[in-house]
């Protein structure tokens, strides 16, 4: 079919032309756009935490009162908790992955470093501590008994021993092993000795990408004030009633305090990625609605063009044109007006790439976006224009002899 009859009917709607172009090409843009920024969230909310989600509970303690002795407190809580039934570990700890909230500290491989080597979050809990967070050890051992100390904000150093995820230990150490290997935690103290690597444990702050998955874990326990927060892994399919009871025996155990914080570390996750959850749910009501309005004014302008041209389309009927040249027409036509915007939809889709890299740290949207936008787009063109091109196509030779 040849393009030059179409060209010459389009250029007699130039503002339908370039307002239905417009449309398809901003469609184009936003859509690729959004569907990678959906994408980007779906597989941050993804990523594993590095510990046993599925099975763990957090709960917290506050004491009152001046007869409370958080140190004696904690003994009875421990020995309470482990020995509940459906619990396999239980372990005091200052926080855990996506909490959104705790300590973090920088780590250098000498004493003369004025700049950090990396940052990473700070896990302080026991001997229990790694088996109740169910995080998997992969290379090293655990802490023993008699390394483990008590922080307050006047404790001065750090341990002689750490535990560090496999990225921290890539990032400080590319390429080598990093048990046995020391790191100062503060230049005025001693160093720090590797001596486990946990596979995976994130920070407590999912949104940072710098040290998402860097934490370190020390074997000290927070004794200062009157807070405790404890991790709790139960068996498969008993963390409900694991949860429930220890929030009950903790009340009951000690009445000097208050036990709040009782959360399945699944609702902490939840949590954290509520607003990832929320920007995904808008983006994707953004999505069908573009596409939407963009298949509705297809429709809508061809609906109009046929009904403008019914006496154009009598007289090619006349002629001898067949039904299925009349469609194939304005399938034609809708391709041509489609191909225009969507040449133009791939410049904005790339360019507001770019403007969300250079504004707000994204990553590069890989180039197959804008090709399957566009195939999408087409396709859905082409069925948007099948209704009113079918209702051309069974316009009688009759009406060319109809008076307007």
């Amino acid at each position: 079919m040849e393009l030059r009859p179409i060209l010459s009917a389009l250029m007699r709607s130039r503002v339908a032309l370039v307002l239905l172009g417009l449309q398809i090409a901003l469609t184009l843009a936003i859509v690729c756009n959004s569907l990678f920024i959906i994408s980007e969230r779906a597989a941050l909310m993804a990523r594993p935490s590095g510990m046993n989600e599925a099975d763990t509970v957090i709960l917290a303690s506050i004491g009152f009162g001046a007869d409370f002795d958080m140190k004696r407190a904690m003994a009875d809580d421990l020995a309470m908790l482990r020995a509940l039934p459906g619990v396999v570990e239980a372990a005091p700890i200052n926080s855990v992955p996506m909490s959104n909230g705790g300590w973090s500290s920088g780590l250098s491989l000498t004493r003369e470093q004025k700049t950090s080597s990396a940052y990473s979050a700070m896990y302080f809990s026991d001997d229990h501590g790694l088996d109740a967070l169910g995080a998997r050890l992969i290379a090293g051992r655990l802490f023993r008994p008699d390394e483990l100390g008590e922080r307050s904000r006047k404790t001065e150093g750090w341990p002689p021993v750490i535990i560090i995820t496999r990225a921290l230990g890539d990032k400080l150490w590319p390429g080598q092993d990093a048990i046995g290997k020391t790191v100062w935690l503060d230049t005025d103290s001693a160093p720090s000795t590797v001596i486990g690597i946990v596979d995976r444990l994130q920070a407590p702050w999912v949104h940072n990408d710098e040290v998402v998955e860097f934490a370190t874990l020390l074997p000290e326990v927070i004794n200062e004030g009157a807070f405790t927060r404890y991790v709790v892994r139960s068996a498969p399919g008993q963390r409900d009633a694991v949860l429930k009871a220890a929030e009950a025996k903790l009340a009951a155990l000690n009445s000097s305090r208050i036990v709040r914080e009782g959360k399945t570390v699944e609702k902490i996750r939840a949590d954290a990625y509520s607003g990832d959850r929320a920007m995904m749910i808008i983006l994707g009501v953004v999505i069908v609605s573009l596409l939407i309005i963009t298949a509705l004014g297809i429709v809508g302008m061809a609906s109009f063009w046929v009904t403008q041209r019914t006496r154009q389309i009598g007289t090619r009927r006349a002629l001898g044109a067949t039904r299925g040249a009349i469609l194939r027409y304005f399938l034609v036509e809708n391709f041509v007006i489609t191909s225009i915007g969507l040449l133009l939809g791939a410049g904005l889709a790339y360019g507001f790439n770019v403007w969300l890299i250079q504004n707000y740290q994204t990553a590069a949207m890989p180039w197959y976006y804008v090709p399957t936008g566009c195939l999408s787009l087409w396709l859905l063109g082409q069925l948007a224009v099948l209704g009113p091109a079918r209702r051309a196509s069974r316009v009688p030779p009759a009406m060319a002899t109809r008076s307007i």
